[in-house]
């Protein structure tokens, strides 16, 4: 129990990681949104790479699992990710991202049909409110091109997601995704360049975001999954925002609004709400 513990600490440190180097390499002008994407996108498809090689000896080496429709998902969420650390804090990034993905995969299982207790729809409501409350015009509010970029960053995580429900593996499904991004990179060179630069501590903080909290921290996260189960799984990641909020605050010195700690309690705990009232209805 309490390996498991400790190794869902570390997945949920690294997930929040992403996010603060983004916002370090970025809103310092160490790196360009496309040249972070690209060293952070092929730094993990490397990482998750020799994981799976490592640990999946089974795999042959010329086999790349995953599918090209989840791996654009995956490039447009890291790519709409570092537009929006050009603009926004890591804490607010974190919140409006953690948000953005929750109401995507709540308003999918809507759509096909899922009906929600009165005490999800309560609880989704909050949330809702709390992030509108977040966004209104308003002392500190959030930049409107970066909480959009962010937003579709959100969305497309969650889409992501959506269609990773119920893999064999999903840790090489991801490795895979990853490898398949790659060559989509190609399609961020007219935003690199002319003019775009990328510092060696730029470089640095994206091998980080790409080896460490994203190829490491997903092999640690899917390792652990199965023993925490999906309800649990999901509440623990409600972690992720007040760990960022947490790190902006003690490594960025950004400054910590009450009206961006009464968002996230509202919104943590919104989707909280939903996530144990789904749970005691099955």
């Amino acid at each position: 129990m309490l390996r498991t513990a400790i190794a869902t600490s570390v997945a949920m440190v690294a997930f929040a990681a992403n996010s603060l180097l983004a916002r370090l390499a970025l809103g310092d002008g160490a790196a360009d949104a496309a040249g972070y994407t690209s060293i952070r996108l092929v730094s993990g498809a490397v990482a998750l790479a020799a994981i799976v090689a490592a640990f999946r000896k089974r795999r042959r080496l010329l086999e790349v699992p995953g599918n090209w429709i989840s791996a654009f998902a995956l490039f447009a969420y890291a790519v709409a990710f570092s537009f929006a650390y050009l603009d926004l804090g890591a804490a607010t990034g974190a919140l409006v991202l953690f948000a953005s993905v929750q109401a995507t995969m709540i308003l999918w299982g809507i759509s096909r049909g899922d009906r929600p207790s009165p005490l999800q729809v309560a609880g989704f409501v909050i949330a809702f409110a709390a992030f509108v409350y977040l966004v209104l015009p308003g002392l500190r509010v959030p930049d409107p091109r970066g909480t959009a970029m962010m937003i579709l960053s959100g969305v497309s995580w969650g889409v992501y997601s959506l269609r990773g429900r119920g893999l064999d593996d999903p840790l090489a499904e991801t490795a895979g995704n990853f490898v398949r991004s790659v060559p989509l990179c190609l399609l961020l060179a007219p935003l690199a360049w002319p003019g775009a630069e990328v510092t060696q501590a730029g470089v640095g903080l994206a091998l980080l975001s790409g080896v460490v909290a994203s190829g490491m921290g997903y092999a640690v996260w899917y390792h652990v999954v199965p023993r925490l189960g999906t309800t649990r799984a999901a509440l623990v990641q409600l972690t992720v925002p007040v760990i960022a909020a947490v790190g902006a605050v003690v490594l960025l010195a950004e400054p910590l609004s009450l009206r961006f700690v009464i968002a996230s309690i509202c919104v943590l705990g919104g989707v909280g709400i939903g996530l144990v009232s789904g749970r005691a209805r099955r």
